[in-house]
């Protein structure tokens, strides 16, 4: 199937690792000349394999989505170096690092950095890219947030609320945006083997007494069985699939929704 993504520009934000990565890969494999922007110092080095694997141009950025010039510069020098972006998946994002059930295992000051990178992050990277998709009257953007944004999540409240503020954000920004010709989604993953994912685990296991400890595919395993109709971890790229798609052709008609990839876990 083609989905019309070769020769475009994407940037994918958070893009070094996780389900940034497998967004990165999936995007590099349907032509597209991808941008990893990370602040992880790992940028440059998974763009240089993706150039390698795919054969075509890449650049990796070291770039901190909470500073709103760093994210402008990236845009300026991505724009110079592969050319005007067309497509843009956000999924830079934290966790606090604790495990917040009671809420009160958190102290407000917890919430702060949360907070700077997933909600001011998102914001940073939207004012910074649609301008630019705006005066060509194209583009799209993708958003990860997470099934913890439509439930209430009380395993990491500060992560749980910064996603619920990306989807309604996008939404706005759908809005916003659709008479340009800008298409915005959202997709919500549900449990996927990340290193955010384990964050979570070992803040939960360093709670419990020595009898309740798991290890972390016990505590996955178990959480996913509870909680998941279709009973597996979701992998990295079962999420890439889902971006690719939304940010192609074939998803033409396709704005302002909010896409669970999460083996049913959360069913409206």
């Amino acid at each position: 199937m083609d989905l019309g993504l070769a020769g475009g520009v994407a940037v994918v934000t958070g893009g070094a690792n996780g389900i940034g990565w497998a967004c990165a890969q999936g995007l590099a494999r349907e032509g597209c000349r991808v941008a990893i922007w990370d602040v992880a110092a790992e940028a440059e080095d998974a763009a240089a394999a993706l150039g390698r694997e795919f054969g075509e141009p890449a650049l990796g950025l070291r770039t901190d989505v909470s500073d709103f010039a760093g994210v402008q510069a990236a845009v300026d020098e991505t724009e110079a170096k592969l050319g005007p972006i067309a497509h843009l998946v956000h999924a830079a994002a934290i966790g606090s690092g604790k495990f917040g059930f009671p809420f009160t295992n958190l102290a407000p000051e917890d919430w702060r950095r949360v907070l700077e990178v997933n909600v001011m992050g998102m914001a940073h990277v939207a004012h910074a890219v649609a301008p630019g998709m705006v005066a060509r009257q194209r583009g799209t953007l993708v958003f990860l947030a997470s099934v913890a944004g439509q439930i209430g999540s009380q395993t990491d409240p500060p992560y749980s609320a910064s996603k619920a503020a990306n989807i309604n954000f996008a939404q706005c920004l759908a809005k916003d945006l659709a008479a340009s010709g800008i298409r915005v989604n959202v997709v919500c993953p549900g449990m996927v083997r990340t290193q955010l994912n384990e964050r979570i685990w070992r803040a939960w296991n360093e709670q419990q007494p020595p009898e309740k400890r798991r290890t972390f595919e016990e505590w996955g395993s178990e959480k996913v069985r509870a909680v998941a109709p279709l009973g597996h971890w979701q992998e990295p790229e079962d999420v890439a699939d889902m971006v690719v798609f939304l940010s192609s052709n074939r998803a033409a008609q396709v704005t302002g929704q909010t896409i669970n990839v999460d083996g049913g876990q959360v069913m409206h």
